[in-house]
């Protein structure tokens, strides 16, 4: 079911990171076509800066995915909703603080540090001007996009997301095209575009319909923290990227020229594409990594992790050949000429960068997880690796002798160091080479139930309900709980799953399946069933029948007589039901 959770998610939030990345190739296409090599190196030189406001996008959009897995994992709304009202007044009230800074910047002239060339300078003043458009709608899109994801709503934002592609590139032919409006066209394509992107997601929260309800009166701001608190060390890596980038650029500026920025800018926009599918299969982790560990659910943790080495990895691999043979196509659709030096540049960046993209899911996996689980060592160093240590010392090293490609080769060995750091960090804790996966994640011992405490299984038909009633009951006596009380649980669990396989099953042609984990905790029994029906809650189906028709939904009532604690969530399009037995 986690394998089939997450491939039905993929898609969606590989066009949701693929958004900004479309807005890179687009501004490159039209740069470099219509308005010349050094509108692309503006472009490059925005980089770090767009960077910047990625990071602290990330870093509240990830902080607060996070909290609120964990908050779902253990059924505290109210807390929830805080988490998604903080967000949005937080990322506005930045958005407008980066939209003066930019003004300021660009009217003024002062992004000297940035460029000490005269020629390429206005360009970027201009660019600069037309990005402050488009601060607030991305970063508030993101947001509004994460969420959407969590109530199951995200054929919303690849309608967004559609219709931002749609959007900016037309807006691109009339501005820079026709208009010649340049560089300051190239941003504000993107901008307005934004918009329309925010708009489209914004109508489901204005709707009332909406799980998530903004209430500014009921913000609890100290919150605000915390979030910060959760998602920087997620975020830290594209924080020091930041920095990555203005050491990167000043290093090409030195050794390579303005045209080695242009050339960079270009690879990194392309491959921007690609990197929307590693950025996708950690938004679909994140949300089941959170909220296993607010469940304390060893298995699914270590599911998805499995998904990621047996299923992302692999196809990580298949998609880079697929770049690497297409780099001189590829480069193709922004340089024509192959005598001019930024032509080879740019075919050798889709040649080497693709290999750093299998090490980077590893690494952004076990961020998150380390993230989720408090692993603070773990991921401040992974950041602090993978952001800037590694590519801006290997880039130093190896630029004198190999120019332009020291750059890509310098990402490559980022990806190899990481990875043995996360070996190493698991070596060291287990005081032994890790041997399976609860080694590598180096998961703590007491963290859930042990594995003798707890029982899984799957259910696929009628026959399997039956069977697992009868394993249910056994277990529970096999642990000490009273007859009565193992008999419950077996009865409790034959109500539930046969309701789900009687009507879950048939309201559609799909195959389903229904996850089912006994628990023997703290005396009671802890009946845990999920499926990937259409969302039920049985909770809800009481109060619509009415007390007065007691011969309707029998069997929930009765569990619901017997169980000592009943909680229902629906997370990411799977039905959660918990059910306690008291011992």
């Amino acid at each position: 079911m986690v394998t089939k959770l997450l491939f039905r998610l993929l898609p969606i939030q590989i066009l949701l990171a693929a958004v900004g990345a479309v807005n890179g190739i687009v501004s490159s296409f039209f740069a470099s076509n219509y308005v010349g090599v050094t509108a692309m190196t503006a472009v490059g030189l925005y980089g770090p800066i767009g960077m910047l406001i990625t990071s602290i996008s990330t870093i509240l959009v990830g902080g607060s995915a996070i909290l609120c897995g964990k908050y779902i994992g253990q059924n505290q709304q109210e807390k929830m909703q805080n988490v998604f009202s903080l967000n949005l007044a937080v990322s506005l009230l930045i958005s407008l603080l980066f939209i003066v800074a930019y003004v300021l910047l660009s009217l003024f002239d002062l992004t000297g540090f940035l460029t000490s060339d005269t020629v390429v300078r206005p360009i970027f003043n201009s660019y600069l001007l037309g990005q402050a458009i488009g601060i607030v709608p991305l970063m508030l899109g993101n947001s509004f996009a994460s969420f959407l994801s969590i109530e199951n709503k995200g054929g919303r934002t690849m309608a967004a997301s559609v219709a931002y592609i749609a959007v900016n590139i037309l807006l691109n032919y009339l501005f820079v095209q026709v208009l010649r409006m340049e560089a300051f066209g190239l941003a504000l394509a993107s901008a307005l575009g934004m918009w329309v992107f925010l708009g489209i997601q914004a109508q489901v929260f204005l709707s009332g319909k909406s799980h998530f309800r903004f209430s500014f009166s009921n913000l609890v701001w100290k919150d605000t923290a915390e979030i910060v608190r959760i998602g920087l060390p997620g975020a830290a890596s594209n924080v020091y990227q930041t920095a990555r980038g203005l050491i990167v650029n000043r290093l090409l500026e030195a050794f390579v020229g303005s045209v080695g920025i242009s050339a960079f800018a270009t690879a990194n926009n392309v491959m921007g594409i690609f990197w929307a599918i590693p950025a996708g299969m950690l938004a679909v982790s994140r949300m089941l990594i959170s909220v296993s560990v607010g469940e304390e659910d060893r298995q699914t943790l270590t599911d998805v992790f499995r998904v990621m080495f047996k299923r992302f990895i692999p196809l990580m691999c298949a998609i880079l050949t697929g770049i690497i043979l297409c780099a001189v196509p590829f480069t193709r659709i922004f340089y024509r000429d192959p005598s001019e030096p930024v032509y080879m540049m740019t075919v050798w960046g889709l040649r080497i960068l693709p290999l750093s993209m299998p090490f980077a899911i590893m690494c952004m996996h076990f961020t998150c997880y380390g993230q989720s689980s408090g692993k603070q060592a773990l991921i401040h160093l992974l950041a602090l690796l993978d952001g800037i240590v590694c590519v801006a010392a290997f880039t130093a090293l190896l630029i004198p002798a190999l120019g332009m490609n020291s750059v890509y080769i310098a990402n490559v060995l980022n990806g190899v160091v990481t990875t043995l750091v996360i070996v190493a960090y698991a070596w060291l804790k287990n005081k032994h080479m890790p041997r399976n996966m609860e080694e590598l994640m180096v998961i703590p011992e007491d963290f859930g139930v042990t594995p003798d405490e707890r029982m899984d299984l799957t259910i696929r038909s009628m026959e399997d309900v039956v069977s697992i009633s009868e394993r249910i009951q056994a277990f529970c006596l096999s642990k000490g709980i009273g007859q009565r009380s193992a008999y419950l649980a077996g009865l409790s669990m034959e109500e539930m799953a046969g309701n789900v396989v009687d009507h879950g099953f048939t309201k559609d042609k799909k195959r389903h399946t229904v996850d089912v984990r006994v628990s023997h905790k703290a005396g009671d029994v802890i009946l845990r069933i999920k499926d990937d029906c259409v969302p039920f809650n049985p909770g809800e189906r009481l109060t619509i029948t009415g007390s007065d028709d007691m011969m309707k939904n029998i069997g929930i009532r009765m569990v619901f007589k017997m169980a000592k604690d009943i909680q229902y969530q629906n997370i990411l399009g799977l039905n959660v039901l918990t059910i306690r037995i008291k011992g």
